[in-house]
């Protein structure tokens, strides 16, 4: 192959929707292109013989063959540094406000904006003195970017020397900071390619818990910081609902939500919503510590692939600042479409179900991203990854169901029959499973309680129990069942009617914090264990299932203050069954 020469310039051959083949053009694989007279942004996927293979994060309609294609030589990099909070942007870093100033409600064509706004000016505050020796990913100041994030500034991790100038004071991102002994000049940024995963020092065991206040999650299937997930589930189970949830209330300092190819209106949701929510420990607006991705279905397809990377390389940078960062991307699902439609312009050999052989791959280095790291400035960091995936139908054995399964490490599995009876989240207890639960159970037993392990297992049995008994109470109904079994069914009712129902849009429900979570479970437990003394002691079935204190026992989670009701509820349902 040729080596490259920056700025080379070469002409378009042939195009095939966002694939453009260009011809006589020096280049190498993923550098950025600008394609035709309106310089349309575009990545070298491809190089076949003297033929180069570009896809363009734009529409193309109107280009023709003969029009200039030039070689910018970098490859798709992001701009890392303040100003990325707060704001929104599409698929390859373009801020979306800038744009819609420029273009209006749809964006429009070779329109550049920066990542970073060039004009607002920020404290910068020196945390190293001139004389210090830095290396690559090392802090050397800090510039509060929000009310809630301080934004740590980072030499950029190929470079290192010693500080011979460093400044305070007010400064635009593209202003020196600082000055190396090697004639490095550092600014308060720095641009890094989204394909290439960021460095650190070593990597880290998943042992600390990403608390989310979503009762059916951090009991029964945990996501330990640093972790992966995947919430598939079919069309309309509540994916979105379940990764705004995750957003708005997941214990991570800094949250990336990646829209990619989803509808519209749910992208439309997120970004009314966000800037009006507040973080339920601080008390300011959720947007302060967020990074939102927008690439809605109707935006060019090759920009969708880009986004997921764009995502995680904006997480990976604030994990490296000392940060957890959660990452949800809604949904991996259109990222594989957009491979496949790209793959299938490629004219590649199609895999399973016309994906591309790749696929599998490729999803595994996304998910590989993810961990709990110590950072090249030696804090502890996290970039903790969940996906929704949206498998046509709901079948779960399609490809990238499949393929995301064999990486990730707790798998949520959303129901429709669950979200048809309004059950919220619609997870379905007996199909998921968490990898982290054992490695996590030490941290809950001391942080929590000692018996949490064992309460968890007690509840999931009841569960279990329960749906061997289903098939037998559909054919014969439940009075023909022995008493014991009537008691265990009316148990495990309350466990799915009053624990994992959680109610998104109720102002108490909607998080709760663990301690709730242990009370009410461990209340659960209670009961059941006075059931079941009041049945050995002659009490009739129906008098112990129709047991009254049982709704008050279910308001306790809409009740913030919750342990006087939770203690007038215990004792009222133990006096009408034991009389005591």
């Amino acid at each position: 192959m040729e080596v490259r020469t920056v700025g080379s310039v070469g002409e378009i051959y042939r195009i095939s929707g966002p694939l453009v083949v260009a011809e006589g053009l020096k280049a190498k694989m993923y550098d950025v292109c600008k394609v035709g007279e309106e310089g349309l942004m575009g990545e070298v996927v491809g190089i076949r013989g003297d033929k180069v293979l570009i896809q363009v994060y734009e529409d193309t309609s109107g280009v023709r063959p003969g029009e200039k294609v030039v070689n910018t030589g970098m490859p798709l990099s992001v701009e890392l540094g303040p100003g990325m909070l707060t704001t929104i942007y599409d698929g390859v870093q373009r801020p979306l406000p800038v744009l819609k100033e420029v273009s209006g409600d749809f964006i429009g064509r070779g329109i550049e904006a920066p990542g970073l706004d060039r004009k607002k000016k920020w404290h910068f505050k020196p945390t190293v003195k001139k004389g210090d020796k830095v290396n690559g990913g090392e802090i050397i100041g800090t510039v509060q970017e929000t009310s809630m994030v301080e934004h740590r500034i980072l030499v950029p991790p190929n470079v290192s020397g010693t500080i011979v100038e460093i400044y305070e004071g007010d400064f635009t991102v593209e202003d020196t900071i600082a000055v190396l002994d090697n004639g490095v000049e550092l600014k308060m940024y720095h641009k890094w390619p989204v394909r290439i995963p960021r460095p650190y020092k070593e990597k880290l065991p998943p042992e600390i818990p990403l608390v989310t206040g979503q009762r059916i999650l951090d009991t029964f299937f945990p996501v330990a910081k640093g972790g992966t997930a995947a919430i598939p589930g079919p069309f309309g189970s509540g994916k979105t609902v379940t990764q705004h949830q995750l957003a708005k209330w997941a214990d991570a300092q800094v949250i990336v939500y990646i829209g990619c190819g989803e509808r519209g209106n749910e992208m439309t949701e997120v970004l009314e919503e966000f800037p009006e929510l507040e973080d339920p420990r601080t008390g300011k607006p959720l947007m302060e510590r967020t990074v939102l991705i927008a690439n809605t279905s109707n935006m060019p397809v090759a920009a969708r692939e880009a986004s997921v990377y764009t995502g995680i390389t904006i997480a990976e940078y604030f994990r490296d600042m000392g940060y957890d960062v959660a990452i949800q991307a809604d949904s991996t699902s259109r990222w594989a479409e957009a491979m496949r439609e790209i793959s299938g312009r490629l004219e590649e050999m199609p895999g399973e179900e016309g994906y591309p052989a790749y696929l599998a791959s490729r999803i595994a280095e996304f998910y590989e991203r993810a961990g709990r790291v110590k950072t090249l400035s030696g804090h502890i960091g996290s970039v903790t990854v969940v996906g929704a995936v949206s498998p046509p139908g709901g079948d779960f054995s399609e490809p990238v169901t499949q393929n995301t399964l064999r990486i990730v490490k707790v798998f949520w599995a959303l129901d429709a029959k669950l979200a048809a009876r309004r059950h919220f989240p619609a997870i379905n207890w007996l199909q998921s499973y968490s990898l982290y639960a054992e490695i996590l159970r030490p941290w809950f037993e001391k942080n929590v309680s000692p018996d949490w392990g064992e309460l968890r297992r007690w509840a999931m049995e009841v569960l279990q129990e329960e749906a061997n008994l289903q098939e037998i109470v559909q054919l014969v109904g439940s009075d023909a069942l022995p008493d014991a079994q009537r008691v265990l069914l009316e148990v495990a009712r309350m466990i799915r009617e009053i624990y994992l129902i959680q109610y998104a849009y109720d102002p108490v429900d909607t998080y709760c914090p663990l301690e709730k979570q242990y009370d009410m479970l461990k209340g659960i437990k209670q009961i059941n264990d006075w059931m079941f003394q009041a049945l050995e002691r002659g009490k009739p079935v129906e008098e112990i299932i129709a047991v009254k204190g049982k709704e008050k026992f279910a308001r306790v989670k809409f009740e913030k203050d919750y342990k006087p009701l939770l203690q007038e509820a215990l004792e009222e349902i133990r006096k009408n069954l034991l009389g005591e």
